[in-house]
């Protein structure tokens, strides 16, 4: 077990939170404050943050759409340099953070922003960021991944940057009373995935590492059982908590990591535009059976010691679906509106982006994405 861990990032969790802002950031600064399609506004988190920081200089930007776009943030880009921004606050989920850690760092690039996402160049510099959480799911508030879109071709990639670490993140669950059920679903489902990418690998000795994931995951299954409490303070608050530890890489840390569902994943978001989370949903059941024989013994520790399922693999990979089933969200690909080429349109994207072996022996090939993928569609 060897590692190198580092999280820079505060965190001020709570009700009421949000009014830390205005010493969270120094007045001196000029801040671009970075939303979505303006749900902040219906839910009093935008009054929120307009209070704190009354006595900063600040601008706005908005209509960051889910899976961001180079297209839509080079737009922020502009404001930025403009306008001399200093601070950058990412209010909202996952998309406008990541969003804006790409922000933060074309911002001060001289070149195309996207080669941060395509890998010809790596970050070298960024503006500060801050984070206040509107929408758990990703963890993207307190590590270092950025994902982003580009509308133009398809593509959706990600990149890891340790100046992409937001010095700060406000959660406030009282903030996701108003989401869909769809959202907090998706949310839960999320946690889940990053969870198993860190554990559904082959055993380890690491005891922390194990009992930690095994922790989330009894969370996560028993938020699913209560779905029915969705609206409460305490359903709520342990979604946001169990969300942002999910990824933030703790759990990761000196085991060996899978990803190969969100790399199949990525692609299926970026041509027929399934939320990210659904994307994994109707990946991972299936990738489970066809990488078995790898992943055997983490699936049976999985079921022993967090489902309580005993020398019964495919029942633990039923249960995981009957998880993401109880949140409202399908396992089956075929319940979405996709073409026949699908099985083409993931492979040639994965090859023109160098995934052709992917997981944590490397082993999962072309052919099996497309075994999965059909196993997903039937």
């Amino acid at each position: 077990m060897e590692f190198s861990y580092h999280n820079p990032t505060a965190i001020e969790f709570g009700v009421g939170q949000i009014k830390k802002l205005s010493n969270l950031i120094d007045k001196k600064q000029k801040v671009l404050v970075v939303y979505g399609g303006g749900s902040i506004k219906n839910n009093g988190v935008y009054d929120q943050v307009t209070k704190a920081l009354e006595n900063h200089e600040y601008l706005e930007f908005s209509g960051v759409e889910p899976n961001p776009t180079i297209e839509t943030m080079n737009k922020a880009v502009k404001i930025v340099r403009e306008e001399k921004i200093d601070f950058v606050l990412a209010v909202g989920g996952g998309s406008v953070i990541d969003g804006c850690k790409y922000l933060v760092a074309a911002s001060l690039y001289d070149g195309d922003g996207w080669d941060f996402l395509d890998g010809s160049a790596e970050v070298k510099k960024a503006l500060p960021l801050g984070v206040v959480l509107t929408l758990a799911a990703t963890g993207s508030e307190s590590n270092h991944l950025t994902v982003l879109s580009k509308k133009e071709t398809d593509e959706k990639r990600m990149y890891f940057s340790n100046h992409s670490y937001p010095q700060f993140a406000i959660m406030d669950p009282s903030v996701m009373a108003t989401l869909s059920d769809r959202q907090l679903g998706n949310g839960l489902v999320d946690a889940f995935v990053h969870t198993s990418e860190q554990y559904i690998t082959h055993p380890t000795s690491t005891l922390v590492n194990d009992g930690y994931a095994e922790t989330l995951f009894r969370g996560l299954v028993k938020l699913a059982n209560t779905w029915e409490e969705r609206r409460t303070h305490t359903w709520l608050e342990n979604l946001m908590h169990i969300a942002n530890q999910a990824l933030n890489f703790q759990i990761g840390a000196g085991v060996p990591q899978d990803w190969s569902t969100h790399l199949i994943g990525h692609e299926l978001t970026a041509y027929y535009n399934l939320d990210h989370a659904r994307s994994l949903a109707v990946v991972q059941p299936y990738l489970l059976e066809v990488m078995h024989e790898d992943k055997k013994e983490k699936i049976a520790q999985l079921g022993e010691n967090v489902f309580g399922i005993s020398n019964d693999n495919k029942a633990v990979i039923k249960a995981i679906e009957d998880v993401y089933n109880k949140v409202g969200v399908p396992t089956k690909l075929s319940e979405y509106v996709i073409d026949d080429k699908v099985i083409e349109n993931v492979s040639s994207a994965l090859t023109k982006n160098g995934y052709t072996a992917m997981g944590e022996n490397g082993n999962i090939t072309l052919d099996k994405v497309a075994t999965i993928l059909t196993m997903s569609m039937k």
